[in-house]
């Protein structure tokens, strides 16, 4: 599938050469240190590589057609892995009246709560690209969304399934073993070409944010299942068959952001019988204390429970957790902005910490640093595998 959106980005890319107006790209440099000794004697300790994306985008017929084309592409200095192209975007819209139809390849974001996005369910995640869950890869789709007094309805029929992408042996942020990308396993006959479903209500009620969806289909995160061969192990994703129904809700009052988001899931057969029905949730709020010091300055305090009735597997992270973190906006005017966030587990004391800042550097370029911190992690649990991998990321992003 990649090849196929590598040959299809360019073919389109002189579209953008007829609209300029309507073309923007990013040229980012990003650069790792690891503070640790690697686990893998072939793992690094820095990292360089190079990002490209890039959007098109044009409407006629008075804005009741759109098409948009969005290519990405990373070059790694040593995971082969890491080395991909992908189309995030490449659809073409079209408005009848208060009815939207959708046809092609989409990113669609479902959720409210900020540690945690447990009902965004529809894009496969690119955890290559970072471990949070929130860069995801674009998925082939049809889709129609109607808006109505009684609130938006969305139907999606996604006839493409995308795999996990994961780190290579060169590569770190990884499980303790490679997995095997090649030879994956599917719960459904029909394996990657099943057609998924999914619908999705949404509707404001006064200060309330309301969602409710239903999917059904292969679910996104895979089982790893050990597997020895000529004495080398490596890790083979297993996607099972996932029917989930999700709620996302926003309560807002005055400076107070409520959050809530809840799932109930039911797996296929052949996973073990007790992980075929579970239930999980996250939800707090977000407190803002505007103008800090009569100066512009906004800080932010958010905290959310994090609960998962799958206890005992190593694929759930956030089974009965607390993340407290602190949001600070400078509202400069080169959009400075600082986020924290340190999630606690109540059972195992295990601490994941997580430390982000961007900055623009005039109009044409933007700096990030972003860390990451694993401690008190458990063999019981998956972030033991992380438990070198310890990180500061520095990225230089260049617009144009």
């Amino acid at each position: 599938m990649p090849n196929r959106f590598l040959i299809l980005s360019l073919v389109l890319l002189p579209l953008g050469t007829l609209h300029a107006a309507e073309w923007s790209s990013e040229v980012g440099l990003e650069a790792r240190h690891f503070f640790d000794d690697a686990l893998n004697p072939k793992q690094h300790a820095e990292n360089l590589s190079v990002t490209f994306e890039s959007e098109f985008y044009h409407d006629w017929n008075d804005g009741n057609q759109r098409i948009v084309f969005t290519p990405f592409a990373r070059l790694d200095q040593h995971d082969s892995e890491r080395n991909h192209t992908d189309l995030r975007e490449l659809y073409w819209r079209r408005t009848f009246n208060n009815t939207d139809l959708y046809l092609g390849v989409r990113k669609i974001f479902w959720g409210v709560t900020e540690s945690l996005h447990l009902v965004d369910i529809i894009n496969q995640s690119d955890t290559i690209e970072n471990l949070d869950g929130e860069d995801k890869l674009g998925q082939p789709m049809i889709s129609i969304t109607q808006v109505t007094e009684l609130g938006d309805w969305s139907l999606y029929l996604m006839p493409w399934f995308r795999e996990r992408t994961f780190a290579g042996i060169e590569g770190r942020l990884r499980p303790p073993f490679v997995v095997d990308q090649n030879n994956a396993l599917f719960e459904s006959n029909d394996e990657e070409k099943h057609i998924d479903s999914a619908l999705r209500w949404s509707h404001v009620i006064g200060d309330w944010d309301l969602g409710l969806s239903y999917f059904h289909g292969t679910d996104r995160t895979p089982q790893l299942i050990p597997k020895t061969l000529n004495g080398t192990t490596t890790l083979q994703p297993y996607y099972a068959q996932l029917d989930q129904l999700g709620l996302d809700a926003q309560y807002t009052y005055d400076s107070w952001l409520w959050k809530l988001e809840s799932v109930s899931r039911r797996h296929g057969s052949q996973l073990s019988p007790d992980l075929n029905r579970s239930k999980a949730a996250v939800g707090g709020f977000e407190y803002t204390w505007y103008g800090l010091f009569d100066a512009a300055t906004d800080i932010g305090l958010v905290m959310e429970y994090q609960y998962d009735s799958r206890d005992h597997i190593q694929t759930t992270v956030a089974n009965n957790d607390i993340a407290v973190g602190s949001r600070l906006t400078f509202n400069d005017v080169q959009d400075t902005t600082l986020l924290a966030l340190v999630a606690n587990d109540l059972d195992q004391r295990e601490r994941f910490i997580s430390l982000e800042g961007s900055r623009r550097l005039g109009d044409e370029m933007s700096v990030n640093i972003e860390a990451r911190f694993f401690s008190n992690t458990t063999q019981q649990t998956q972030l033991y595998s992380l438990r070198s991998d310890d990180y500061i990321e520095l990225l230089v992003t260049r617009y144009f």
